[in-house]
């Protein structure tokens, strides 16, 4: 029992593995990609479970083969490969081969899953989120979107190491169960309902194109020339001006005219349904295939043409 505890991590050595992996790509290269992050975080465990110095090497050595996958994912695969150390360090028979290939066969399936729910849902919606805020003067987007991305990231890498490392070897069971591909959809059903909502914060479209002019009857209009009389001998009263209020709440006109606009038939049929149309347009032109600059260029010659008629606004 003492020897296996010899070999045993500490929450503190698993600690220092998972600060030394957020530099996991501090020094990627073209021939083996993340194998010196991956190698530089395995530091604090190796010295630990391995004392002489040829050992130290063999297993250093061991972890500068090619490794890649999602930076973020790459954090579960750590875990497994600590237990499978300990238990190489414990005396168990489990060979170079062995970790190398349980460390091939996470890698590929882990990078498939953490672009959608990372670069494709979680830092689009909190971007999103912290743009609007921005755009609207508040100083405290830029902080809420470097913040929450920062909890958000370094939680699911600290627990999903533990998560590998309590598992072991059986994590790769619960991959293959659709864990990560129930994950990926829940994430996915998540980002688009947020980004449903901030739509028509993101995008404005105005048609101020006149579809009638219905002349109101002087009794169904508010009367302000007494009001306007009394302004001018300076005997403007309060009760004037609630009179002004209750006659206006009452629905009665303001302008002479009721001019009705396009604009204001879609937003009584569907408010923002205009930018709801035009962001799912272009959803779809890129799922064709079609550039983006060409769908830039098209929605510039479309509001240039459409502002000269009179059509938008």
């Amino acid at each position: 029992m003492a020897e296996e505890n010899k070999y045993k991590l500490s929450k503190k050595d698993r600690l220092n593995v998972f600060w030394r992996s957020q530099f996991l790509q501090a020094s990627w290269n073209f021939e083996r990609m993340q194998n010196i992050g991956w190698a530089y975080a395995m530091i604090p465990a190796l010295k630990k479970m391995y004392t002489t110095k040829e050992d130290r090497s063999l297993a250093l050595k061991r972890h500068l083969e090619f490794f890649n996958t999602h930076p973020y994912l790459a954090a579960p695969v750590l875990g497994v490969t600590l237990t499978l150390e300990e238990q190489r360090a414990g005396g168990k028979e489990i060979d170079n081969a062995a970790i190398q290939g349980v460390k091939i066969g996470m890698m590929g399936p882990l990078a498939g899953v953490g672009d959608p729910i990372f670069w494709g849902t979680l830092r689009p919606v909190l971007g999103a989120f912290a743009a609007s805020l921005a755009l609207s003067g508040s100083w405290l987007g830029p902080i809420i979107f470097f913040v929450a991305w920062n909890i958000i990231r370094m939680a699911f890498l600290w627990y999903t190491q533990e998560l590998g490392y309590v598992q072991g070897s059986n994590i790769t069971q619960n991959l293959a169960g659709g864990l990560m591909q129930k994950l990926t959809q829940g994430a996915s059903v998540l980002g688009m309902f947020i980004l449903g909502v901030l739509v028509p914060r993101w995008t404005n479209i105005n048609f101020p194109m006149v579809i009638s002019r219905v002349e109101n009857d002087p009794s169904e209009m508010v009367n302000f020339q007494p009001a306007v009389d009394a302004a001018n001998e300076g005997g403007l009263s309060v009760d004037m001006l609630r009179g002004l209020v209750q006659e206006v709440q009452s629905g009665l006109a303001i302008e002479p005219v009721e001019v009705t606009t396009l604009q204001n038939t879609l937003d009584e049929l569907l408010p923002g349904i205009a930018p709801l149309i035009l962001t799912l347009a272009c959803v779809w032109l890129l799922r064709k295939k079609v550039s983006p600059i060409t769908i830039i260029a098209a929605l510039f010659v479309l509001g240039t043409i459409g502002y000269v008629l009179g059509i938008l606004g």
